[in-house]
């Protein structure tokens, strides 16, 4: 591949590592918006939640670290590719290249993990609320 063509690779797989992330947080919003709006205590709804929010963010971090790991690939290809073959992209390479630092996959799995175990104690602290608060409710 040409060097302009891995660093349109390059932004292609950082727009996919976006659209995970922006999936991931529309779907957490949506989930705890979900749970707060809810009256009674249901401890199976948030059960059910629970898990299926579980999968999703299985399936979500394996997508985005499989990106992270292209992301890694695509800027290893970038760094190894021939300079000499193309001397007048010599000034582009100085100036773009050490702005290419994609996030570590350890950090991206840590950072998706806290937010997973932060949402679903969300939920179950929402559930916890509305069980306290459920005999007031009934009076």
């Amino acid at each position: 591949m040409k060097y302009d063509e891995l660093i349109q690779l390059y932004f292609e797989r950082s727009n996919a590592l976006q659209a995970y992330w922006t999936l991931y947080v529309v779907i957490v919003g949506g989930i705890l918006a979900f749970s707060s709006l809810r009256k009674l205590p249901a401890a199976v709804t948030t059960l059910i939640v629970t898990l299926l929010f579980c999968l999703f963010a299985y399936e979500n971090m394996d997508a985005i670290l499989t990106v992270t790991r292209q992301r890694h690939a695509t800027l290893a290809a970038i760094k190894q590719s021939d300079s000499a073959a193309a001397p007048e992209i010599k000034p582009l390479r100085d100036f773009l290249e050490p702005t290419l630092t994609p996030a570590p996959e350890s950090a991206t799995k840590r950072t998706h993990l806290v937010s997973d175990l932060l949402t679903v104690l969300g939920l179950w602290a929402m559930e916890l609320r509305r069980r306290r608060n459920a005999p007031a409710v009934a009076e």
